[in-house]
């Protein structure tokens, strides 16, 4: 069974920082790709990062490439997002999801609830 919760998510001005986090199921950790995806209102839902299970192959969506920062603790069963100069229209729910094959399609096969971000004045 693979297990998904995100937390972290807030409000955020233009400029500032946010990092999520989300918490994986054992089987899932020692499996799974791990990865970010994020949905903004009116919008579908879009890759944004994701890591191998060894942590040391990473993938990201040009327009966060030096912004964002994606990392997996396999010890504690967590997967992260350090989000810095986050502006506006990275305003989404950000969703952790779990996948195989993400590393090559960019696509999740179990998902977690999402967590909010809003960055806004």
């Amino acid at each position: 069974q693979v297990h998904l919760v995100e937390s972290g998510g807030g409000l955020v001005q233009p400029g500032g920082s946010l990092r999520l986090s989300c918490a994986a199921s054992e089987d899932t950790v020692s499996r799974y790709t791990l990865g970010w995806f994020r949905q903004a209102p009116g919008k579908e839902r879009e890759f944004v990062a994701a890591i191998g299970w060894s942590g040391t192959s990473t993938d990201y969506k040009d327009s966060v490439k030096g912004r964002f920062t994606i990392s997996r603790d396999n010890t504690k069963n967590t997967l992260y997002l350090q989000m810095h100069t986050l502006k506006p229209e990275d305003t989404a729910v950000y969703y952790c999801a779990a996948s195989l094959s993400m590393m090559i399609t960019r696509r999740g096969d179990y998902w977690g609830k999402g967590t909010l971000v809003t960055v806004s004045s």
